[in-house]
């Protein structure tokens, strides 16, 4: 972005409503507190889906996984993708192109300054990650999701019950 796009958009930016950028308070499906979650999932996991941190780029286990299965929500064990959508992007988190249909809620981050959509599981609202238009046909899009957000769960082994 060069100077004068960055300051056409901050210009703009300026110009929005505040609530804009404080979003609407959704009512979800399953709706835990913040010490509810944190007594199921490792810190780590915690830390991402509910407080919106990302875990550092190459340490997830998940990129290696070739297996065909299903990625589920690591809170709630929403199926969130099918292992066919995943590829590898050399973004170093696991990259999909396509979520399973009713998987996922966006809402626009401006955490670093532009926005950006950001995604979430569509039934606890942990925040899985980013989705950008630089990824594989047939849909041009790239999820890339922090892998401690996701449990991968291989073909032909049960799903985990969805959590209450």
């Amino acid at each position: 972005m060069d100077r004068r796009h960055c300051l056409r958009w901050m210009g703009s930016a300026m110009l929005l409503p505040i609530s804009a950028f404080a979003g609407e308070k959704k009512v979800l499906p399953l709706q835990k507190s913040k010490q509810e979650w944190s007594k199921i999932l490792s810190p780590a996991s915690y830390k991402v889906l509910f407080e919106e941190s990302t875990e550092p780029a190459g340490t997830s286990p998940l990129l290696d996984e070739k297996r065909e299965g299903t990625y589920v929500c690591a809170a709630c064990h929403q199926p969130i993708f099918k292992s066919n959508a995943k590829y590898e992007s050399g973004s170093g988190w696991p990259s999909f192109w396509q979520p399973i249909a009713g998987a996922i809620a966006t809402s626009t981050d401006y955490k670093v300054g532009y926005p950006r959509t950001e995604y979430h599981c569509s039934r606890c609202g942990g925040h899985l990650g980013h989705v950008f238009n630089d990824g594989p046909q047939p849909s041009g899009e790239r999820y890339c999701n922090n892998g401690v957000a996701l449990k991968f769960v291989a073909s032909g082994e049960p799903l985990p019950e969805l959590r209450k």
